[in-house]
């Protein structure tokens, strides 16, 4: 998807009416937090499914939405992206999850990855194969909903997932690489722990060591929270695995991602 040229508002407040029409009807993307915030999915779902002539499929989106106890904008991508898949899966109407794979909104997409990564019919691997391409997206928004719609599935078979992800590690792109960490968290965000990986981090070493001197920053950052999550329940783990990868690399970018790992052990020592 082409990026976006313009500048979001910094609140909402700044956005336009002409610009939250078009976030609401599906016509341009979000280009920054605040802006994907501020789309009104249930607004938008009406457009893409009238646009795809499903109307048919509006009361019951809206009705599971209905039901929600808390509605954030997390599980409403959820609900949708969820609530979609049922349906298609019950009319045989693989054409529209094809459609929204390739929509040029961001939060279509973002509903998209559900409809993978929860597909009852696909196994671990054909979810990851499949996702790649979202964990490779332009958009911040579909890179982070797409291993929040496959992390139940990874923290379930924590030890495939990371033979599977230890491949990603050497992608060309920043954001698939990243996604190999991002989606293996053992705190996460927004999401559930990964006990077996709170109580052996070690299980992940085939992911983390890879990454230990990556040169992107987006990379770094996440590989650093991974470590900062980990060292919350082993410190001792972390503590070694930092020690050891100072001594081993001299880059900026390995002292980056230790400072950052140690952030919290750092504090607590102060």
């Amino acid at each position: 998807m082409d990026k976006p040229t313009r500048k979001g508002a910094r609140s909402t407040k700044d956005i336009t009416p002409e610009i939250q029409r078009q976030l609401n009807n599906g016509e341009t993307s979000s280009v920054n937090l605040t802006e994907w915030l501020a789309v009104d999915q249930r607004t938008l779902l009406a457009h893409l499914l009238q646009q795809l002539d499903r109307q048919q499929y509006l009361k019951p989106v809206l009705s599971a939405a209905g039901q929600l106890k808390k509605q954030t904008v997390n599980t409403l991508n959820e609900v949708i992206g969820t609530t979609l898949l049922s349906l298609a899966t019950t009319h045989q109407d693989q054409e529209l999850l094809d459609k929204m794979m390739q929509h040029p909104a961001d939060m279509v997409r973002c509903w998209a990855t559900y409809t993978i990564g929860r597909h009852p019919a696909l196994s671990l691997a054909e979810k990851l194969q499949r996702i790649q391409v979202f964990a490779a997206d332009d958009h911040f928004g579909v890179r982070e909903i797409c291993w929040m719609a496959v992390r139940p599935d990874i923290a379930t078979h924590v030890k495939e997932s990371i033979t599977i992800l230890s491949t990603w590690t050497a992608h060309n792109n920043p954001y698939v690489r990243r996604f190999a960490t991002e989606a293996t968290r053992p705190r996460g965000v927004w999401c559930e722990h990964i006990e077996v990986l709170k109580k052996e981090p070690s299980q992940a070493l085939a992911i983390l060591e890879p990454l230990k001197a990556d040169e992107a920053r987006y990379v770094q950052d996440s590989v650093g929270n991974w470590l900062n999550d980990a060292g919350k329940t082993r410190p001792d783990f972390v503590q070694a695995l930092c020690q050891r990868w100072q001594q081993e690399s001299d880059s900026k970018a390995t002292a980056y991602i230790v400072k950052k790992a140690l952030r919290t052990l750092t504090k607590k020592t102060a």
